[in-house]
């Protein structure tokens, strides 16, 4: 009789236990579209994990067997620049990750490091998230220079096996003029050691630097990963934007307003567009057939 109380109430307890990790599991995070949802959360909680992010028992599903890192761009950080698709991906079942890198520990501007020196800052974190969730590879999703770093963690850090897809957002591949400045810096050494001193990764995004020469050379991609690139014609930062693209076998290279042409989001709104952030999900699974919506979009707001 004892020994039937025991195990009732041992089963009561697994179920108990079970109902609790299944509640976890469905929670919803809301998907704010828009980058103000980036602002508000990095003025109310400056430098914590946007929604849906960083917890570290996350065991990836069959569905979705690979963790997502998200890698912010220059002067950006984890917490205004994925206050979106993080809780979208968590809510579509992936265990995702978020890092800063590149800056000073709790100043909420980041990225603006010497670039290879964040590349391995990445793949010491990209080492953690495969040690905690015992998945062999990750998915990497990033914004502008975040989209163009890890290619330095693949190429030269030993990255490309342990990376499955890598889906850039405005990525600054090839460089930028940033309409003229990189001619103002080339022809004023001053103006260039002084920006240098400022933000070594932006002079080292200027088109033809020494830094994206070596990225480049023998080719934009290497053996293994897939990649997609999203673009939006209206971007004013990676100028001129299809500079943004990669060439290469496994590449995948996408223009926002080829699918929706009132979507005016330009580099910041892109990584709260609807547009755009649908074609993250199918990027990392291409069975994700959902339509892409289309909708007006204003620059500098996403939606």
């Amino acid at each position: 009789m004892r020994l039937g109380r025991w195990a009732t109430c041992v089963a009561g307890a697994v179920a108990l236990l079970l109902a609790g990790t299944a509640a976890s599991a469905a929670v919803t995070y809301p998907v704010p579209y828009s980058f103000a949802a980036g602002v508000g959360a990095e003025t109310l909680r400056p430098g914590s994990s946007p929604p849906g992010s960083n917890d570290w028992s996350c065991h990836p599903s069959t569905a979705h067997p690979y963790p997502v890192v998200l890698v912010h761009g220059t002067f950006g950080d984890m917490t205004d620049s994925w206050q979106a698709l993080s809780p979208l991906l968590a809510n579509a079942g992936y265990c995702v990750f978020a890092l800063n890198y590149g800056g000073a520990t709790g100043n909420p501007i980041q990225a603006t490091g010497d670039i290879p020196t964040s590349a391995a800052q990445l793949a010491s974190f990209v080492s953690r998230v495969l040690a905690a969730t015992g998945a062999p590879q990750v998915d990497i999703v990033g914004h502008s220079q975040g989209g163009m770093m890890p290619r330095w963690y693949l190429k030269f850090l030993g990255g490309a096996p342990l990376v499955h897809t890598l889906v850039g957002l405005a990525p600054s591949n090839h460089g930028t003029t940033v309409e003229g400045l990189a001619t103002l810096t080339a022809s004023s050494p001053g103006f260039g050691s002084a920006l240098d001193a400022l933000c070594v990764a932006c002079t080292q995004q200027l088109a033809g630097s020494s830094f994206l020469a070596t990225l480049n050379a023998g080719g934009d991609t290497v053996p293994g990963p897939t990649y997609t690139v999203i673009e939006t014609e209206d971007d004013e930062v990676v100028t001129p934007y299809t500079s943004a693209f990669l060439t290469g076998p496994a590449v995948t290279n996408i223009v926002v307003q080829r699918q929706c042409a009132t979507d005016f989001a330009d580099h910041l709104a892109i990584i709260y567009d609807r547009v755009a952030l649908a074609d993250v999900l199918h990027a990392l699974d291409p069975s994700d057939t959902a339509p892409i919506p289309c909708a007006l979009v204003l620059p500098g707001v996403g939606g």
